[in-house]
């Protein structure tokens, strides 16, 4: 039932791989499902794990082959050895073994639970693959958001640098006013070193996942801001239960150890060796023998019924494996959601309430200080609690946006 998903799945990735090594994507700005799509096709890990799959499909025929049949030649009597044309007595047939019915068909299905395990394999690899591509892609828009806040913070404390000097050069502050304005100058200045370093880390980080090399110039294109989704944890639980590559893995290792214990019981059972000959003696006319051949093999069930004692206390652990797999399924999709509730929460505080204070403080501060109803100082706490509430806000829709990738990668959605 796997195999036709997994062979659609491969050729997805190989065609995937062909038309995006064909296209100039290395120099354009690219959005995340760009880049999710030139990682997978490009990723070490998936290409082996696509070629360990394919091997694993041709293990398939492989198990399901008739036995080969055998030619026999018997040269008897021979005056002299090897003179086979004096030879008195001479026997040429053919054998074939037909296994008991079920006995293919059984090592078939065994071979098929095994690609579909690698199958599973594929998946998870994709998926995670996703997961980091998008975790790398939304940082690097945090950081590049960060670098415009930095800038910002620089111009700002450059702009109250030059009112400090006027009010000086006026008389209307004390020199210490001035001191104090280029110390936040510099700072703004080192924060912005910070932060295009930051921004750089990213872009290494990002290409690195791309198959790229670290200094590749890189552009991506894409908002820090992802929609609100309307979440249902009940609907996400029973969702992960059935997409997860890691329980699909179990369940398909079970049934393979079910089909090797139908296999042991069936190894109990006689094949045929069927041979036909044609056979000649001299001076008597030509003749003909047909042999049938059975083994006994339910005289001896010792080893038979070892092989079923060791397939159920297989099938026993892994389905107590998959039991402990699926609560922390649960466990981390729960967590997941929680963590988005969190995360969506934070973002319209600052978008309702911090940001629209944080700014109007800032400017009734400005305003003061232009007046010379303030000092610097206060000038200066004021500006640096709008420039925190900005960052801050970024992180919430950074963190927001990882914990929607961290919920796709929970339930097991496929990119």
């Amino acid at each position: 039932m796997f195999r036709p998903i997994n062979s659609f799945l491969i050729v997805t990735v190989l065609c995937l791989t062909g038309s995006l090594w064909g296209q100039p994507v290395d120099d354009q700005a690219m959005s995340l499902d760009q880049c999710i799509s030139i990682a997978l096709s490009r990723n070490p890990m998936i290409l082996s794990s696509v070629q360990s799959h394919q091997a694993s499909l041709a293990r398939i025929d492989q198990a399901t082959v008739f036995p080969y049949p055998s030619v026999e030649f018997n040269s008897d009597l021979q005056p002299q050895p090897f003179n086979f044309f004096r030879s008195r007595e001479t026997y040429l047939g053919a054998t074939q073994t037909f296994e008991f019915p079920g006995k293919r068909a059984l090592r078939g299905k065994i071979a098929e639970g095994e690609s579909n395990v690698l199958g599973t394999e594929i998946e998870s690899l994709r998926i995670d693959i996703a997961f980091m591509v998008k975790e790398a892609f939304y940082r690097m828009l945090l950081a590049q958001e960060m670098s415009r806040y930095s800038q910002r913070d620089l111009a700002l404390s450059q702009d109250f640098l030059e009112k400090a000097e006027v009010k000086v050069g006026a008389g209307e502050v004390a020199r210490v006013e001035v001191l104090r304005a280029r110390v936040e100058t510099l700072k703004a200045a080192n924060a912005v070193k910070v932060a295009s370093n930051q921004e750089s880390l990213a872009k290494a980080r990002l290409n690195n996942l791309l198959a790229r090399k670290q200094n590749t110039p890189l552009e991506i294109r894409g908002q820090l801001q992802v929609p609100f989704l309307g979440l249902n944890l009940e609907e996400l639980k029973q969702e992960a239960r059935s997409l997860r590559p890691e329980s699909k893995r179990i369940g398909y290792s079970i049934e393979r150890e079910n089909y090797k214990q139908k296999q042991s019981r069936l190894s109990s059972r006689p094949d045929f060796d069927v041979n036909l000959s044609h056979h000649y003696i001299e001076g008597e006319p030509f003749s003909w023998s047909f042999t049938v051949s059975v083994p006994l093999p339910f005289l001896f069930k010792q080893r038979q019924n070892a092989e079923i004692v060791e397939s159920r206390a297989m099938v026993f652990s892994l389905e107590r494996e998959l039991d402990h797999l699926v609560n922390s399924i649960l466990l981390e999709v729960e967590e997941a959601y929680l963590n988005s509730l969190t995360a969506k929460a934070q973002i319209q505080l600052y978008q309702d309430e911090i940001l629209p204070e944080a700014e109007e403080v800032y400017q009734m501060f400005l305003f003061s200080y232009q007046e010379g109803e303030i000092g610097g100082i206060e000038l200066i706490e004021a500006r640096r609690t709008l420039n925190e509430a900005n960052r801050y806000y970024a992180e919430a829709l950074f963190n927001y946006a990882l914990t929607l990738a961290t919920l796709d990668k929970a339930v097991g959605r496929q990119p």
